[in-house]
């Protein structure tokens, strides 16, 4: 079962996908942020092409889980998706996704200047993972 991360942003979107068994999460690519029912498309032709079951869509929570600026626009990002596709579409707690994105970098090895660049894809990439890791347990 093929799974999608999204893991939106104000100006970027990352985008993961799992392995055809939904046990291992890879970056798939970053899209340019243009708006709402832009991006909606985009997502929605990726999950067509790449036979996704299901779509995950990134929000931060607070510390007492509750919605944030950011996790309202996840909302809203995910509610134009499901205009788009009949893919089930799910919000998950990305709630430090980009500082462990941030970490992974640094425990590769990534030189202080290639890690100035964008996370977006690998913060997609660990928000799906989480996603897999609690499924399978």
């Amino acid at each position: 079962m093929r799974i999608l991360a999204i893991d939106p942003g104000e100006k970027r979107i990352g985008v993961a996908i799992s392995d055809p068994t939904g046990t291992i999460a890879n970056p798939l690519t970053v899209i340019a942020h243009v708006s709402r029912l832009t991006d909606a498309a985009v997502i929605a032709q990726l999950a067509h092409e790449h036979n996704v079951e299901r779509i995950i869509v990134g929000q931060a929570l607070n510390e007492e889980n509750r919605p944030t600026p950011q996790s309202r626009r996840a909302y809203k990002l995910a509610a134009a998706i499901r205009t788009q596709t009949s893919i089930p579409v799910e919000l998950w707690d990305e709630s430090g996704s980009t500082q462990a994105a941030r970490q992974s970098r640094l425990a590769m090895g990534v030189s202080r200047r290639k890690r100035r660049g964008h996370l977006d894809d690998i913060a997609a990439t660990y928000l799906l993972q989480t996603y897999l890791d609690a499924r399978s347990k």
